[in-house]
C-alpha cells in the first residue's frame, strides 16, 4: 500500500504507523503489556546499577532485543492468522518458531544480566 509520499511526509507517517502499532501492541497483547512492564522496571534496575556505560548498554539492548522478539512474534501470529484460522502444520512451524524467537531472547537477556550483575 505505497501512498508516493516523499521526504519528510513520508517519515512522518511512518512516525504515525509506529505509534499506531504501539498502541495496537499495549491494547490487544497481554505478552507485550508485561514485557513492556519488565523492561521498565530493568530499565530503571540499568540505569541505577554501579557499573560502566556499556555494560549499562549491554543490559538495555536486551531489553529493547526481548520486545523486539515480541513484536516480531505477534506480527507473525497475526499474518498467519490473518491467512486461515485452519490449523496447518506450516502456519504451527511459523508460530513456534516465532514463539523461540522470544525465548532466545529471554535466554540472553537472562545470560547478561547474571553474568553483568555477578561481576559487580
Amino acid at each position: 500500500m505505497k501512498t508516493g509520499d516523499k521526504g519528510i511526509k513520508r517519515i512522518l507517517k511512518a512516525f504515525v504507523y509506529s505509534c499506531d502499532g504501539f498502541i495496537e501492541s499495549v491494547k490487544s497483547e497481554a505478552a507485550f503489556r508485561q514485557e513492556l512492564a519488565l523492561c521498565v522496571v530493568l530499565l530503571i534496575a540499568a540505569l541505577l546499577l554501579p557499573v560502566g556505560i556499556i555494560e549499562k548498554l549491554f543490559l538495555i539492548s536486551t531489553l529493547f532485543l526481548t520486545l523486539f522478539a515480541e513484536l516480531v512474534n505477534t506480527a507473525i501470529e497475526a499474518v498467519v492468522d490473518r491467512i486461515s484460522d485452519k490449523i496447518h502444520p506450516l502456519s504451527k512451524k511459523a508460530k513456534d518458531i516465532g514463539s523461540l524467537l522470544v525465548l532466545l531472547s529471554f535466554i540472553y537477556l537472562g545470560i547478561v544480566w547474571i553474568t553483568v550483575i555477578f561481576s559487580i
